[in-house]
């Protein structure tokens, strides 16, 4: 096996749990799962599709919480370990650069990543139709927006964690309001996280069965020694409806847009009651991920079934390895994603 470096800092509190010996696949479940149950706080249903960082040696997270109302919002959570958490009742009080409220119309599936000294979390929203927000802390006690960032329809976006070429960079997947038609993953830069431009295409669908119908991305990419370690996810349709699987990819670090691997099976599909089972049944949605760069043990949160949070484990040794023995990336993945 190879020896992969991750270029993060050491998180020796990283959630852990070794391999059970009779697991083959390169991700293997917590088994304690879900860690978050249904009816988390007061007024909240369910919390799924949410992402989760280290804070001052404890964790801290933004969560979708799908209200009783069926409204989704997004909720602060707090965590000693990484496995159990606390939420705040109330839903993220978002201003704006003048210190005003400014709440979106709905919140939902936030990703949450550190660049240089500031906290972003991005979220869709409705700007008239399914769209990207943005906003920004320091501190996690104020929220402030920034402008929209893409006009309607996108969806899934996903920061990388540092400037890449001086840019801040971003993966998202154009979309309707609904089951899109279309469902690629497109990257975009900008030099202030306000104007966004220098447009890219990095992955098509439909490159393997379970991702057939669209794919969009997961977790913020993790920088190691081959390249950006992407967790994303890809939907494939059944005769009973939709199954979103967890696979994996490994970007250029210089230019993300060039897939360099692409791994041709998933790597986390839905086989677990909680995944099976729920408000959407067969979801296997990854959000985050937490890393240890002195271990190489890596902790991913994940969806499942629009009803619970999920937890796996790898280590980038492991998950590298196999997107590579398997990778299944074409021609349109190993260009520059310019026409």
């Amino acid at each position: 096996m190879s020896n992969v470096k991750m270029f993060c800092d050491a998180l020796p509190n990283i959630p852990w749990q070794e391999k059970p010996a009779d697991v083959t696949a390169p991700v293997w479940r917590y088994s304690e799962n879900p860690v978050i149950d249904r009816n988390p706080v007061e007024g909240v249903a369910r919390i799924f599709n949410s992402a989760v960082v280290p804070y001052e040696g404890k964790f801290i997270g933004v969560f979708r919480g799908e209200q009783v109302n069926g409204i989704p919002y997004i909720y602060l959570g707090r965590s000693e370990d990484g496995i159990h958490w606390t939420f705040d009742k109330d839903k993220i009080p978002f201003v704006n650069e003048k210190g005003e409220p400014f709440m979106p119309v709905y919140a939902y599936d936030p990703r949450l990543v550190k660049v240089e000294d500031t906290y972003y979390i991005i979220w869709c929203q409705d700007f008239y139709g399914a769209s990207i927000g943005i906003a920004k802390t320091t501190d996690f006690k104020t929220f402030v927006r920034i402008e929209n960032p893409f006009i309607p329809f996108n969806r899934n976006a996903v920061l990388f964690p540092r400037k890449i070429n001086g840019m801040y960079t971003l993966l998202s997947r154009p979309s309707d309001s609904g089951h899109t038609p279309f469902g690629d993953i497109f990257l975009s830069q900008s030099p202030d996280m306000e104007f966004w431009g220098r447009h890219r295409h990095v992955m098509s669908k439909g490159s393997n069965w379970w991702e057939s119908v669209k794919i969009g991305g997961g977790a913020a990419p993790i920088e190691t020694s081959e390249g950006w370690l992407l967790f994303y996810h890809g939907v494939t349709g059944t005769c009973n409806g939709f199954v979103y699987s967890i696979g994996g990819a490994i970007l250029d670090k210089d230019e993300p847009s060039k897939v360099l691997y692409r791994c041709g099976n998933f790597l986390l599909t839905p086989e677990k009651w909680y995944e099976e089972r729920g408000f959407v049944p067969n979801v296997c949605f990854p959000c985050a991920t937490l890393q240890d760069a002195d271990t190489g043990r890596i902790a991913l949160y994940y969806g499942c079934a629009d009803s619970y949070v999920g937890l796996a484990f790898t280590t980038v040794d492991e998950v590298v390895d196999y997107i590579k023995t398997h990778d299944n990336a074409g021609p349109t993945d190993h260009e520059v994603g310019i026409r």
